[in-house]
């Protein structure tokens, strides 16, 4: 099983807008894979501008943003990329798109790294924001999945966020919340 580390990537389009999604970048030797989904913005905005920044959070917060449509998060301009940068980033990698394996579900646009940026110190992510994260992943994914397996996944999260969320990473999953009593009111109509 190959590394993944998630991230934040942010990608831009020629006319500027800049697009912020979480994404898990896989290893590859000494480039970095990012595959995501078709259609999606990130895809667009890489094959119109082939370079994208990766950037590594502790506010759990944006992972969640993303996936509930709050995405104005603070960004500043890339140094070596024509991309930007979360001001939110402890550190991020800019990277410009070697090249691109094609795939109808998810073309892989194999990176080089061509800058980094180490902004501040990280302890590590506590156990409430390591379970924001997971519980992430799961809400990017609720249609792919057995229901059995989100619900006994979130319910085994939750005992994190209950012992040891701060208001951060209360709120966090309060948004991911949301959008899980939405696909649960979605299944139940349909199935009633």
């Amino acid at each position: 099983m190959p590394l993944i580390a998630e991230t934040i990537v942010t990608t831009r389009n020629l006319a500027g807008d800049v697009h912020i999604a979480p994404l898990g970048l896989i290893k590859d030797g000494d480039h970095w894979i990012i595959a995501p989904f078709s259609p999606s913005r990130t895809l667009e905005n890489l094959r119109e501008n082939p370079v994208a920044v990766a950037n590594h959070v502790e506010d759990v917060r944006i992972y969640a943003g993303c996936l509930t449509g709050r995405r104005a998060w603070p960004v500043r301009r890339a140094e070596k990329v024509d991309g930007a940068v979360l001001q939110a980033a402890i550190s991020h990698w800019e990277l410009k798109v070697d090249r691109v394996e094609e795939d109808d579900l998810r073309p892989r646009f194999i990176c080089s790294v061509v800058a980094t940026g180490n902004h501040r110190a990280w302890s590590g992510y506590n156990r409430a924001q390591a379970a924001v994260l997971e519980a992430a992943v799961l809400v990017s994914r609720l249609n792919m999945l057995p229901v059995e397996k989100v619900e006994s996944e979130l319910a085994y999260l939750d005992i994190a966020i209950s012992k040891t969320a701060g208001p951060v990473e209360a709120e966090a999953w309060g948004w991911l919340m949301e959008k899980v009593e939405a696909w649960r009111a979605e299944r139940n109509s349909v199935s009633g």
